[in-house]
């Protein structure tokens, strides 16, 4: 399974603004695009699976249609995160 260690980068907040973000975490989290993505990232991590591919501490990238290293799905493959758009992405 994966290993969740918590960040060394732990964001100091007060308790009223840790309760503030973990309702807006929440509520992006249940926007329907980031449903979408969620189902579908589950949907291709069973076939992976099945099929007897290791997807172990990987996320499957949606821009480029593979499976990537955790690091490697993140910021926009080095681009940052300015250029990201979602037209860029396939759900599906």
């Amino acid at each position: 399974m994966f290993n969740m260690r918590p960040s060394p980068f732990k964001q100091k907040l007060s308790a009223q603004a840790r309760r503030d973000k973990a309702a807006r975490d929440l509520a992006y989290a249940k926007t329907d695009d980031r449903r979408k993505k969620k189902a579908d990232s589950q949907r291709r991590r069973r076939k992976a699976k099945a099929e007897g591919k290791s997807v172990a501490n990987m996320d499957f990238d949606h821009k480029d249609g593979v499976f990537k290293s955790v690091a490697a799905n993140r910021g926009n493959d080095g681009q940052g995160t300015k250029k990201e758009g979602r037209n860029n992405y396939r759900i599906g």
